[in-house]
């Protein structure tokens, strides 16, 4: 048993890596609403969804007319991110800013609200690929350019070409966000709402602008995960982004929610631990837990955090706004 453990070791570390990568990619979108308006925005799983959906479906219809699988995949990052950044300023226009003009106070009307809008979105895409192609499962058309392969340390490690791409899209993306919240004049402005809305609005910021920008990037970042998601699991449906945006909502907790390095080393973390739990248990219980129950691990670590050490890893104990 011990030499079957080290044996898969080096495959099953690297792949949790890229779970985690994806993981991380969803709670970036999680973490750059919440730092805004302390909004747990849990219809951010379907934007995600919408965005694996768009990838799809770019790879059915330009895939005879793009031969590159590279600029292929980059076309259907640009379409996935546009789709799902589009919907989340829909959502947040639609859904969000009536309730905040109102000044509702109750914390549970936005997220009631939110989890509302996530189960329209499903139904919803479910109702438009029905009508579209009469399909509930949609599958990510191959491309051969995308599909190579290769080992490292003696063929101790199967690396794919598209979890590479998924590695450097991920870094890209966590070296961009940081860069346009702390570099930027736009982030200057999403940092200054969310230390103090009404002060902001004051010193000549329009808030709602700046809310829906970011909710537009939140929502691109959901997209490109979707796209990679897809590209990486190849099979996806209307309800695909539950699980995923569920564990992503935990790696944000985990590394601290509202902070961009704290969401990418949460879902590091989390992506590390599900493959371990994942790959080892069936292992070590003689096959009496399969795989099946690395789910539970994702929710005990939410629950351990939250009794413990509620501000995360990378996170600090804030005071409530009022």
């Amino acid at each position: 048993m011990l030499e079957q453990i080290l044996v898969l070791l080096p495959q099953v570390l690297f792949d949790g890596f890229i779970l985690g990568f994806i993981y991380a990619m969803i709670a970036l979108g999680y973490t750059m609403v919440y730092g805004v308006l302390e909004l747990i925005n849990f219809a951010h799983s379907e934007i995600f969804m919408i965005g694996a959906v768009a990838g799809v479906e770019v790879f059915r219809y330009l895939a005879p007319l793009i031969p590159n699988g590279y600029l292929l995949l980059a076309v259907a990052v640009v379409v996935g991110a546009a789709v799902a950044g589009l919907t989340a300023i829909l959502v947040e226009r639609m859904a969000y800013r009536p309730l905040r003009r109102r000044g509702t106070t109750n914390r549970l009307v936005p997220l009631v609200t939110a989890i509302g809008v996530s189960f329209f979105l499903q139904d919803l895409v479910r109702l438009i690929e029905g009508l579209w192609h009469n399909e509930f499962f949609l599958r990510m058309r191959t491309i051969e350019d995308l599909e190579g392969a290769f080992t490292l340390f003696g063929g101790a490690i199967f690396i794919q070409t598209k979890s590479v791409i998924v590695i450097v899209v991920s870094v890209l993306m966590l070296w961009g966000l940081t860069y346009l919240v702390n570099r930027t004049k736009l982030g200057m402005a999403i940092r200054a709402v969310a230390q103090d809305l009404s002060t902001a609005s004051l010193m000549g910021i329009n808030p709602d602008q700046i809310i829906s920008r970011t909710f537009l990037i939140g929502g691109a970042l959901g997209g490109v995960a979707g796209v990679l998601f897809a590209l990486i699991y190849t099979t996806i449906n209307p309800y695909v982004g539950f699980l995923p945006g569920i564990k992503a909502f935990t790696a944000a907790v985990l590394g601290g929610i509202g902070n961009i390095p704290g969401a990418m080393l949460g879902g590091l973390v989390l992506g590390q631990l599900e493959n371990f739990f994942g790959t080892y248990l069936p292992i070590l219980t003689a096959g009496n837990f399969g795989t099946e129950y690395k789910d539970v691990v994702a929710f005990l670590i939410l629950i351990f955090i939250l009794l413990f050490r509620p501000q995360g890893l990378l996170g600090q104990m804030v005071k409530e706004k009022v």
